[in-house]
């Protein structure tokens, strides 16, 4: 049996032509119970709809065929299938329109496109693994605090307009005048168009080349002296990053541009990930656990350190004459006593560069942000478990 498609067009109620590669034939009546007519002759097809059960008879041979009959339920059926992987692991599989598979269906699918199928169980399977992954790792992308902050600009990737080649007249529009006059103002009119392209490129590209030569300035020049420099480009740098659940950083550069102090919003610990995913070697499925409730607030004790631990890198990369970083981070919790949703401070480090630079960046995943973040100046009330006590941040 294959799996590939067949069209069929309705004609009108009861009344359907199909095509296939063996040519066009028409079926009448419902589905269960229907005639088909074609080159080959008539047949009646009987059976049982959703059970992959049928039967088919010949009534009537064609004026042109000497073959003998074949017998019922002997030729060749094809669909077209498709597989959905649900986020517990559950394989469904349907036909084109959407309709479930019988278990008869299902099991030919599987072994007709084995490979195809556990390819899509192992990308599903990554998929839910990732997710624990990217919380779990989140510092590790932290810059390295001694890296000189530079520009390197997008390329200038608007092609400059290419000059017509004029239209020559041809052998008989050499001799008739108004052929040769109409070549003649076709050329100007090219002329015309391609300068003004050639104009509007030169605009675009003197605009880019400002836009880059005061970018490089402001980065490479502009941040070492200006505070207003330094808020502008380490915005940037923030709006940048990809945080794998919602985070938001907001920050200050007070005393000059030698400290920065960040204020971070963390996530909850019902946006972490909860599922874990497997693929056994036997058989086509996907196995989906639930994390038990320590793994999961193991799991955020690990990623709210490695968020500040990530911020903290960026600032001292991304502004050279910073010296101090103070990081404080808050989440929304109800208040016991009065059941409101308030911001509270689970953790407050501060950092010296030159403490920083003691880091081995170049080994980040042997680090475990949280024990890291310890060596520090911190505050935080946390159990290993990972249940963290609202602390008071530093002011500076």
């Amino acid at each position: 049996m294959a799996l590939r498609f067949r069209r069929r067009i309705t004609l009108a109620p009861g009344l359907r032509m199909n095509l296939s590669g063996s040519g066009i034939s028409f079926s009448a009546g419902p589905r269960g119970a229907s005639m088909t007519f074609g080159k080959r002759g008539t047949y009646l097809n009987t059976g049982i709809p959703g059970s992959g059960l049928y039967s088919r008879e010949r009534l009537g041979g064609s004026p042109r065929s000497t073959a003998a009959p074949q017998r019922a339920g002997t030729e060749k059926v094809t669909i077209s299938a498709q597989v959905k992987i649900e986020e517990d692991g559950t394989l469904i599989f349907t036909d084109s329109t959407g309709a479930p598979l019988s278990e008869y269906m299902i099991e030919q699918a599987k072994k007709q496109n084995r490979d195809a199928i556990l390819g899509a169980i192992q990308s599903t399977c990554d998929e839910i693994n990732q997710r624990v992954e990217s919380v779990a790792e989140v510092h590790l992308a932290t810059p390295r605090p001694d890296t000189k902050p530079t520009f390197d600009p997008p390329p200038f990737d608007l092609p400059q307009p290419a000059r017509p080649a004029p239209a020559r007249p041809g052998f008989f529009a050499k001799l008739i005048r108004s052929k040769r006059e109409a070549i003649e103002r076709q050329n100007v009119d090219a002329l015309r168009a391609y300068e003004i392209k050639l104009a509007e490129w030169q605009r675009a590209k003197v605009d880019y080349e400002a836009t880059v030569a005061t970018r490089r300035k402001l980065i490479e020049q502009d941040i070492y002296t200006d505070a207003a420099a330094m808020e502008q480009h380490f915005e940037g740098v923030l709006g940048e990053i990809e945080w794998p659940r919602e985070t938001a950083v907001s920050f200050e550069i007070p005393d000059g541009g030698t400290t920065v102090l960040l204020d971070v919003d963390l996530p909850e610990i019902e946006d972490m990930p909860t599922k874990a995913a497997s693929v056994p070697q036997r058989g086509l499925k996907l196995t989906v656990k639930e994390l038990p409730a320590a793994k999961v607030r193991k799991l955020y004790m690990g990623h709210v350190h490695g968020v500040l631990f990530r911020a903290i890198g960026e600032a001292f990369a991304a502004l050279p004459t910073v010296q101090t970083v103070v990081a404080s981070g808050y989440s929304q919790r109800p208040d016991k006593s009065t059941a409101k949703i308030l911001d509270e401070y689970l953790l407050s480090i501060r950092v010296q560069r030159e403490a920083w630079r003691q880091i081995d960046f170049g080994n980040l995943e042997a680090l475990d942000p949280a024990d890291a973040l310890g060596r520090f100046d911190l505050r935080r009330q946390a159990a290993k478990t990972g249940v963290f006590d609202p602390i008071s941040p530093f002011s500076a």
